[in-house]
């Protein structure tokens, strides 16, 4: 067996007590339903993914089925998880699955890799939690318990770089086995206790070895930098609506869509901020205008 630091083995020792029972983590987990629980937990909680996730495994349990089907009920099916895109991307990745792997999800990270997509993070989440294989996992759970833990600072920096990346990867076992039980339980013990806002450090099993409780427990030293995005009144939410009504519709003319805006959005809300909105959606994909009408693709 390959040596673990103390830090990992009280952390992993916790998950073992401590973690989820959530489906994409079970024995019978395909990886297909990791693959689309890491895109659809993408800056969404869990809470809300689990129902989506359950609907859209049942209608889609393969990505042979999910490239098949029809992109506006795709569409609907995403609801309100947020960032429709996603839901574009995960069905051009099912499609290129089909296509260049035989509908089978690939373990390799090069090939991962070259999915529509999937990214870093992901690739590494889908060889470790769908195939038990070493990867380096940094979500920003991990980032997070790993800062605290052993860079002594409250919140990594607001961008990933190659020290950070070379401390995460030391602390990664050799073991696949036991690499993907780290990955999974730092991921845990970030989302549960050592949280962003509120950590619980009473209730963490490796408070004593933490660097930052050691130090005090200093401020977040890179606050300047982080940027907070507005929602009220922007595009993001003008097309959010666009999208809510354009799935409870086949079709709807472009006066009755910015009438029916104007009754759901703050007051104030102008035309060309409307027009603007409608027309990204257009070249994103996710809306498709015949004439004065639009429709989802």
């Amino acid at each position: 067996m390959s040596h673990t630091s103390p830090l990992v083995d009280d952390v992993v020792g916790w998950y073992a007590e401590n973690g989820r029972d959530l489906p994409w983590r079970r024995p019978d987990r395909s990886p297909w339903g990791v693959l689309v629980s890491e895109i659809m937990l993408q800056q969404t909680p869990v809470v809300r993914v689990l129902p989506r996730w359950r609907e859209w495994m049942t209608s889609w349990p393969t990505p042979a089925h999910l490239a098949a089907a029809p992109t506006a009920d795709v569409l609907r099916a995403w609801d309100r998880l947020g960032y429709p895109r996603r839901a574009l991307r995960l069905q051009e990745c099912a499609r290129a699955i089909v296509e260049r792997h035989g509908g089978e999800v690939p373990d390799d990270e090069t090939a991962l890799r070259a999915l529509p997509g999937i990214g870093e993070y992901t690739a590494a989440a889908v060889r470790a939690f769908a195939f038990g294989r070493r990867a380096v996992v940094l979500d920003t759970n991990v980032r997070r318990v790993i800062a605290r833990a052993v860079g002594g600072t409250a919140l990594p920096p607001p961008h990933l770089g190659a020290a950070e990346r070379a401390r995460a990867a030391a602390l990664v076992p050799e073991d696949d086995a036991a690499a993907a039980r780290w990955a999974a339980a730092s991921m845990e013990l970030g989302a549960l206790v050592c949280t962003a806002r509120s950590p619980r450090c009473e209730e963490c099993p490796v408070v004593r070895r933490c660097a930052w409780n050691a130090a005090g427990l200093p401020p977040d030293e890179h606050a300047e930098r982080r940027r907070t995005q507005a929602w009220h009144g922007t595009d993001r939410q003008v097309r959010g609506a666009v999208m809510a009504l354009l799935r409870t519709r086949d079709t709807i003319a472009g006066p009755e869509l910015a009438a029916r805006l104007r009754e759901t959005l703050p007051a104030g809300l102008e035309a060309a901020q409307v027009e603007r909105s409608l027309s990204g959606l257009v070249v994103d994909g996710l809306a498709v205008r015949d004439g004065d009408r639009y429709r989802l693709p």
